[in-house]
């Protein structure tokens, strides 16, 4: 049986509306990821990017289970000694709500170059105003 590999000149990329309002994160950015890496197509390869573009909006609006919006901490550090910064989900939330989503949906892709490749392809928005109308985008539910 021979393989067939999907070519770099594939079929265009679609582009893609999801509304986060009400969604789970950690299931919603799973489902995110595997859009953007093609797996929900027939013609997967892993070494190409065949995955569409996704414009998330309502980031603001996500849920979380458990007491995790006060539990979950968000850190960052400097490089310098004594860098470290900590932020919770709640503050992330008020201050950069599509920061989240963009977070834990880079966590779940391929760390190399077409992952980068990939996150580039994502686009989160904290309210349901959008500057992507010129593209087709098609209503896509998780």
């Amino acid at each position: 049986m021979k393989t067939s590999w999907a070519r770099v000149d594939a079929p265009a990329k679609r582009w893609l509306l999801v509304d986060a309002e009400g969604q789970i994160l950690g299931r919603f950015a799973s489902k995110i990821a595997t859009v953007l890496m093609g797996k929900n197509k027939p013609i997967y390869t892993p070494f190409i990017d065949t995955g569409d573009f996704i414009v998330v909006i309502n980031a603001e609006k996500i849920s979380v289970t458990g007491k995790k919006m006060e539990d979950k901490v968000y850190n960052r550090h400097s490089g310098y000694l004594g860098g470290l910064k900590t932020r919770s989900l709640n503050e992330y939330l008020v201050k950069k709500p599509e920061e989240i989503i963009y977070l834990a949906t880079r966590r779940m892709l391929p760390k190399n170059k077409i992952g980068r490749q990939m996150l580039k392809k994502l686009k989160v928005y904290a309210g349901p105003n959008h500057p992507h109308s010129a593209q087709q985008l098609e209503k896509f539910e998780i």
